[in-house]
């Protein structure tokens, strides 16, 4: 269980403090699909970045599993096990998709272990395990490699920041999938999402909303998910690849 308490984070801008997270408390709790939402711009990718430890907090406590986190660095976390995916998955020259998953575990995974986790985000594995992990990969392609090596970690808590930006309506139908799956797979571990697609929010345990850097609302997501369609917290569709 993540446990985040009086949370706050100031940047400087152009002289004077930004406050982009303000006295946020609130509690991510174990076997639950948690997607956090809310208007461009209030702070959901800063949260994520500070509990994954990308960011420090300018004040307040980050615990998991009852353990302070709050000093500790992102490799740390990681360790700990908190898996991070980035809006933008990074490319590695050189490094194909194989090395990644082996990594990811930390072990010598055997190529058949890494076609598991390579099926289970729907990919193809024979067409892809040897790919390298570049330009020649396209941007849904690349999430859901990303999220097949989260998976290989067995992570406590998996963030996935954004998982919809710059991919093709088909591939967000896929992750959409993807999503599913784990959900129904759930064990001890919990899944946070940042995100405002309403597909996304439509299969959360729960949802949480931040505005201007606020928590504004939290709960069931039969009780909050309503009061959001149609606004930009809720939104439909997805961006396409530029």
């Amino acid at each position: 269980m993540l446990e985040i308490k009086n949370l706050s984070f100031l940047v400087d801008d152009e002289g004077k403090n930004k406050e982009i997270i303000r006295d946020i408390s609130l509690t991510i709790p174990d076997k639950k699909l948690v997607v956090i939402t809310g208007p461009n711009g209030g702070g959901k990718s800063t949260l994520a970045r500070l509990i994954a430890g990308i960011e420090k907090p300018t004040s307040g406590k980050i615990f998991l599993n009852g353990e302070d986190i709050t000093e500790k660095s992102i490799t740390e976390r990681a360790k700990m096990g908190i898996g991070f995916a980035f809006q933008q998955p990074v490319r590695f020259k050189g490094i194909q998709v194989l090395d990644l998953i082996r990594i990811a575990t930390g072990k010598r995974t055997s190529v058949a272990d890494a076609c598991e986790y390579l099926s289970a985000v729907g990919l193809c594995a024979h067409e892809y395990i040897d790919r390298e992990v570049n330009s020649s990969l396209s941007g849904g392609e690349l999430k859901r490699i990303e999220i097949a090596t989260v998976l290989a970690r067995a992570t406590a808590l998996s963030i996935f920041d954004e998982p919809e930006a710059g991919i093709d309506l088909w591939s967000f139908q896929n992750l959409i999938e993807v999503f599913q799956s784990m959900r129904h797979n759930i064990k001890d571990s919990s899944i946070l999402i940042i995100s405002h697609q309403e597909r996304i929010l439509n299969i959360a345990d729960e949802i949480i909303v931040l505005k201007d850097g606020r928590l504004e609302k939290e709960g069931d997501k039969n009780e909050i998910l309503p009061g959001l369609i149609g606004t930009d917290s809720a939104v439909k569709g997805c961006d396409k690849l530029q």
